[in-house]
């Protein structure tokens, strides 16, 4: 970028707001191909620096070009690009830039912008996505700014205002689910199936409540004797699971399987050994880890992430009237964000 020309800030992507789980689920991309896609925008002309954000809720693509680049040129290349140009990316995106851009990133790292309004999960999933970046070399002094600064935002906005009110993370609101559905979950039997943060999360609330009978697994035995020695649960091998279904009354799944861990035929097979007990199903995974259709078996209670948002958002009055203070603040911070990033004298500090 040239000591004359300004940083044009951009975010491509899509999210819960653009694209329903069905959708979603056509642009979750595995690490690998979360690389690749964020080298290849790197390497375009003009782009100077380039982050890729892929979660549950959202695929995006935070970059910086020079003033001379097409940010529509960008987009219309990462359409194409190999690992989503089959998805329906094209069809349910967004494209905001310069102080809307930065706007926008400040949001996000606030939890304004998520599912659940308040959550805290994205924050240190853009956290990971930045250190990643970074030590890849694909983030520069405007990018290591505005992610610095959004963290910085993030932390004024929680401890400003009351937006996380109510302890909003995905394991709370599953534990408030289950809660609902079964009252007492001291009798409850609870498997869960994966081991990444998600299920660590969930786990320690579940624990929190008072559950004791947890079992889990995952397709790694390593990682499944780790949480069951941190959480004092069972563990079972993940070759067993099909036929362990029928001895648990809730069961939880948060892998990053590319296809369904639980099929709709040992479902149905379970059912028809645990007569006129119901079984609940929560599937926390995109792409989703449960067949759909098992929504269709009597007594099978099926619940998505679309599900538990929802489910979060429904006491929603008191977190809103927090949402119109943290907007105001996180505007607040935008603009002087960008003002700064535009001053050349600072940009040379930066150096």
């Amino acid at each position: 970028m040239t000591a004359s020309s300004e940083p044009l800030f951009f975010v491509i992507g899509s999210s819960h707001k653009e694209a329903d789980l069905t959708i979603r689920e056509t642009f979750s991309l595995e690490l690998v191909a979360l690389k690749a896609l964020e080298t290849s925008i790197k390497s375009l002309e003009g782009v100077e620096e380039c982050l890729a954000l892929n979660t549950c809720n959202r695929l995006e693509i935070y970059g910086v070009c020079n003033d001379s680049t097409s940010v529509e040129t960008i987009y219309q290349e990462i359409c194409k690009h190999e690992t989503i140009r089959t998805s329906s990316f094209s069809e349910h995106s967004f494209i905001k830039v310069k102080s809307d851009a930065i706007q926008h990133t400040l949001q996000l790292a606030s939890g304004l912008a998520s599912q659940m309004i308040g959550e805290t999960e994205i924050l240190g999933q853009m956290k990971q996505a930045f250190l990643r970046s970074k030590d890849a070399g694909n983030t520069q002094k405007y990018l290591n700014r505005l992610f610095e600064k959004s963290f910085q935002t993030a932390k004024l906005i929680r401890s400003g205002t009351g937006i996380t009110q109510g302890q909003v993370s995905i394991g709370n609101i599953v534990v408030h689910l289950a809660t609902r559905i079964f009252g007492e979950l001291s009798k409850s039997r609870i498997l869960l199936i994966g081991s990444g943060d998600v299920s660590d999360k969930t786990a320690q609330a579940l624990k929190n409540t008072g559950v004791k009978d947890i079992t889990v697994t995952s397709r790694s035995k390593k990682n499944t004797d780790l949480m069951s020695e941190k959480f004092g649960a069972a563990a079972i091998h993940f070759e067993h699971l099909e036929s362990q279904i029928e001895h648990h009354d809730i069961i939880i799944s948060s892998t990053a399987a590319p296809n369904l861990i639980l099929e709709l035929e040992p479902i149905q097979k379970a059912m028809r050994n645990r007569p006129n007990r119901p079984l609940f199903l929560i599937d926390l995974a995109v792409p989703r880890d449960i067949a759909d259709e098992a929504t269709l078996l009597e007594n099978v209670y099926l619940y998505n992430l679309d599900a538990l948002a929802n489910i979060a958002n429904e006491n929603l009055a008191y977190r809103k009237s927090e949402m119109q203070k943290a907007d105001q603040m996180i505007k607040t911070q935008s603009w002087g964000i960008w003002l700064q990033l535009r001053r050349r004298s600072l940009f040379n500090s930066f150096q």
